[in-house]
């Protein structure tokens, strides 16, 4: 796909596809060879998942759930007796946070 490496017989059609492939590929490593970017890709990812296959439960705030020091997380309790987790390092990044042992999901309000 790469534009310098086209052979000359090749329909112009097939060029302008060949260089939009290579523009989306070098836009996809930009993105996934960067750990800050591709972190960032990977939540937006998980939350597009996760609200298109597991039911929202709740909306919750981080206030409303407990807070454990030695864990350095915040836990809810799901309804099934499970838990809800989110680590201090993902307060800024998740949204949606999935139950341990069900398919419940909450989203969390910042």
């Amino acid at each position: 796909y790469h534009p310098d490496k086209q052979k000359a017989d090749v329909p112009a059609g097939e060029v302008e596809e060949r260089v939009q492939r290579f523009i989306e590929i070098d836009q996809a490593w930009k993105i996934l060879g960067n750990e800050e970017t591709k972190k960032e890709y990977d939540l937006q990812q998980r939350e597009d998942n996760l609200t298109k296959e597991w039911p929202l439960h709740a909306q919750i705030s981080l206030e409303d759930m407990s807070w454990n020091e030695d864990e350095q997380c915040y836990t809810l309790s799901c309804r099934c007796g499970g838990n809800y987790t989110v680590f201090k390092s993902e307060t800024k990044d998740v949204s949606l946070v999935c139950c341990d042992t069900c398919s419940l999901v909450i989203e969390i309000l910042q």
